[in-house]
This record gives structure tokens, sequence and C-alpha cells, in this order.
């Protein structure tokens, strides 16, 4: 129990103000000893060398540098880094684990805009709106009433790549609507939800959602051979990382025409200027904004702030991560 702990932000400071808006800091102030007025954008700053022997709580976020070696020699007290942020695979060290900080994330808060757009993604594909949006632009034209048979999200099969916190939460969001939903996941299963191999996914799915992490084994996971199983006129959407997929492969798809996608990710990120992805009809681009964006970021923020108030009571953490949770997360 840390009981009233002494808390330093550890981020870019841009982001303190979206993440902690005026009733979080005060919110804070209440729960931590912390001069919300200092952020530590680098550990070396001149301005840290008395703080950091203090500190028990490091608050971090986007743009925090790795806890190394020399970070955890100058905050001895340092107890716990609660981020304010989704993985923390940037910035926690093997010495980290070797310490015992406890880290908590809060990658389930930022997992809720993520299948908000995936899930209207989803529905938006299997009505046709993107293609027929594209049409409509062209022909700047259409004829009242007409019916487009090949739309519709009814019975339309949907299939989740990776039972993810993000693959389980967009699974509950499309449960309501009369799809018909399956899973690839090797190493978990989702009560309810048809478990079937990938490439059964892909040839038989008429919308293809990805939610697993980049790990070595996913890297290309969706080749040129296994997005030649997709049938004709199924739809990509891909809110995870860009690494699943082979760019070059997925380009010649959507070149044929044969295969559409939606993309808030790629490899490279951001793509060339040149890529051919930017002007394909058929290929929606976002800039990586399916998760937390904007007004989104306070719900991170208070997330970290109510595992600082679990943490000060001496309860466990509702978000932590550990060592063996970083292979299994994006």
């Amino acid at each position: 129990m840390l009981h009233r702990p002494k808390a330093l932000f550890a981020m870019r400071a841009e982001h303190l103000a979206t993440l902690f808006p005026a009733p979080a800091l005060e919110r804070l102030r209440g729960i931590a000893d912390i001069d919300v007025s200092l952020v530590a954008e680098r550990f070396d700053d001149p301005r840290l060398a008395e703080v950091l022997p203090g500190v028990d709580v490091l608050i971090t976020g986007w743009g925090c540098p790795p806890l190394d070696d020399a970070v955890l020699a100058a905050a001895p007290r340092l107890r716990a880094a609660l981020h304010s942020a989704g993985s923390v695979k940037g910035i926690i060290t093997p010495s980290c684990w070797e310490r015992g900080l406890l880290v908590s994330s809060a990658a389930d808060a930022n997992a809720v805009p993520v299948a908000e757009y995936t899930v209207a993604a989803v529905l938006l594909a299997g009505k046709g709106v993107f293609a027929l949006r594209e049409d409509y632009r062209r022909r700047r034209w259409f004829r009242l009433g007409e019916v487009h048979p090949a739309v519709g999200n009814y019975g339309r099969r949907v299939g989740i790549v990776g039972a993810s916190r993000i693959g389980r939460r967009v699974l509950g969001l499309l449960a309501p609507h009369d799809l018909e939903l399956c899973l690839y996941d090797p190493y978990t299963r989702v009560e309810g939800v048809a478990q079937v191999g990938l490439d059964e996914l892909l040839s038989t799915c008429d919308i293809v959602s990805l939610h697993a992490p980049a790990t070595d084994e996913t890297r290309h996971m969706l080749d040129r051979r296994r997005l030649a199983l997709m049938p004709d006129g199924a739809v990509l959407v891909n809110t995870a990382r860009g690494s699943l997929v082979d760019t070059g492969a997925l380009e010649a798809e959507l070149r044929s025409g044969r295969l559409s996608a939606v993309l808030d990710v790629t490899e490279p990120e951001p793509l060339p200027a040149d890529s051919p992805l930017y002007d394909l009809p058929n290929a929606f681009l976002t800039p990586h904004i399916a998760g937390s964006q904007g007004n989104e970021l306070a719900r991170m923020g208070a997330t970290v702030l109510d595992e600082l108030e679990r943490l000060a009571a001496g309860f466990p953490l509702a978000h932590q991560v550990t060592d063996d949770d970083l292979d299994r997360v994006a």
C-alpha cells in the first residue's frame, strides 16, 4: 500500500491536457502528490535530478522514453508505471521486470474506439457504402428506388482474426446484428462464436477484420496466397498492425478490383506519397485514427486515475501488464 504516492508525468507534454483535463487533474491531486506542471519528456532533464529519487509512480504516455537502467537507478523508490495509452512495449525494459515494477496500461480503454471504428467499417462495408459512394461520385446520378442485390448485412459472414481485447469487443458489438460470425485464433476461444482455421475463414467470409498482434509469427500472415483465398468482392478491414498484411500482395489484389479494403494501418506507415493505395477507389484509407482521438483520450486518463486509486489503497491493479503479456499483445 502506497497511501499517498508521489507521482510524475512522463510523456509528451502536448498530450497532457487532453488526457487529463482540469477535473481529472483535480482528482489526481486528491490521490497523489504531483506537480502537474512538470512533465518529463526526457529523463536527463536537469529539473528531474531532485525529483526522480522520491518518485513512487510514473504516469506515462505517448513519447515517454524507455525506462532503462539509468532511469531506474535514478528512481530507487519507483514501484509502478501506469501507462495512459495502449502498448507498453516501447517503454518497459527487461530491467523493469527485474525490479518487480508494477505495470498497467490503458489498452482496454483504447480498445473502445478501435472496436467502434471497426464495427462501423464492417457494417458500412456490408452495406456496400464504400463502393456505392465511389460509383455515385463517378456517375453523379442514381436511379431512385434502385435495389443493389449484392449488398446488405442480413446473414453476411464476417471473420475476425484474433481474439484480442479489441477482437473480443468487436465480436460483442457485432453480436446483436444479423451476421454470421466466425473467429480464427490459435490460442483463444470465444464462447458462442464458431472457431475456424485461417484459410477457411478467408475463403468463406465476405468481410475479414484483423485484430492479431504484431509478432514474428503474424508478420505477413495475409500474404499473396492467403489474400487469393478471399472471395471476389470481399472486404479486408485492418485496424491492428500494418505488418499483418503483405502490402505488395494487397496492392495487386486491389488493383485488379477483386477485393476492397478499409485500412487504418499500413506497412510502411505512413505510406509513401506515390503509393497506389491513395488513388484506388476500392481502398479506403484513414491515418491511424481508430484508436483514441480528441476527447477519447480522457477515457485513458480516467483509467490511469482508477489504477492509481487502487494502487494507493493496496488493491490489485485492474489492467496490469506482465512480461508474458507482451508476446501476445499489439
